[in-house]
């Protein structure tokens, strides 16, 4: 995500932050100095289809559980299994 803009920013230079958005930057909306938000451009047909690389990186910092990626083998291999 792109700079961090605090609650008092937005608010008091709510111009400057809407012009970031335009020109394209995503911002990571503040409150005392904790994360809240994203603030993201509009996007009228945003892709549905996130890059595997994107996937991978938010796997690595939700800290999902070590096993699922194993849990998910399995029950990918019953459903082919079952065809």
């Amino acid at each position: 995500m792109g700079r961090d803009v605090s609650v008092r920013e937005l608010r008091n230079s709510t111009t400057d932050v809407i012009a970031e958005l335009e020109k394209g930057e995503s911002l990571t909306l503040t409150v005392n100095r904790r994360p809240v938000a994203d603030i993201v451009p509009h996007a009228k047909d945003r892709d549905p289809w996130v890059p595997s690389s994107e996937l991978r990186r938010i796997r690595e910092e939700a800290g999902a559980d070590a096993g699922l990626l194993e849990d998910l083998a399995d029950v990918r291999g019953d459903e082919i299994d079952e065809l």
